[in-house]
């Protein structure tokens, strides 16, 4: 089990959570709770790879991706109580989630063939559409569209991975944890700072 396959798996884990959690003051049931986890899991990863004819679907080809997103709806379930108590809950498990699909998403792209352009913005595609689908269905603004700095997050942290990948001889798994903290970092500083991009008038 490679540090990528590790990536891809709690990533789904967090964005399930981030989901589930998303309906807690919805009047949602188990399957409610459990049907936004689930989109909010795969929702970006499928995007990717139907733009990019990858077939099998990720988690159509490898059940564990479904366990993860059971074990998330769980984990909201049963320790919402805990989490809730966390500042900032649900930017933490957000920002995780984005932070690994982005350059999980990049990196699947570069190996589809495409220009490091166009894999910078699957990255990015991969880690915020399931997040703005979610948002879509409980009537919220989505998340993308806030102030706060989220999409260019992922933007830059795609970028800085590709990068490493193609100037520096550093091990792989030394580039996909660079790549993901750089977002993480950001995000950060973003929600902290109240940072955000200019107006457009």
């Amino acid at each position: 089990m490679n540090v990528q396959y590790v990536f891809e798996l709690f990533g789904t884990f967090f964005f399930a959570i981030s989901g589930a959690m998303a309906v807690q003051d919805k009047g949602q049931d188990w399957f409610g709770a459990g049907f936004m986890g689930f989109i909010t899991a795969i929702g970006g990863g499928s995007l990717r790879d139907i733009l990019l004819g990858s077939y099998p679907l990720v988690w159509i080809g490898d059940i564990h991706f479904l366990y993860a997103i059971l074990l998330g709806v769980v984990a909201a379930f049963f320790f919402h109580k805990y989490l809730l108590r966390l500042p900032r809950m649900f930017v933490i498990f957000d920002t995780l989630g984005i932070s690994f699909f982005t350059i999980l998403g990049a990196e699947k792209a570069l190996s589809l063939g495409v220009r490091p352009e166009i894999a910078a913005i699957m990255g990015m595609f991969t880690a915020v559409m399931g997040g703005v689908i979610r948002d879509t269905l409980i009537n919220e603004m989505p998340v993308l569209f806030r102030k706060e700095i989220y999409a260019t997050a992922c933007l830059i942290g795609a970028t800085c991975y590709l990068l490493l990948d193609h100037f520096t001889t550093l091990d792989r798994d030394v580039n996909l944890l660079l790549g993901a903290g750089v977002i993480i970092l950001i995000r950060v500083l973003a929600v902290k700072f109240k940072l955000s991009l200019p107006a457009f008038k």
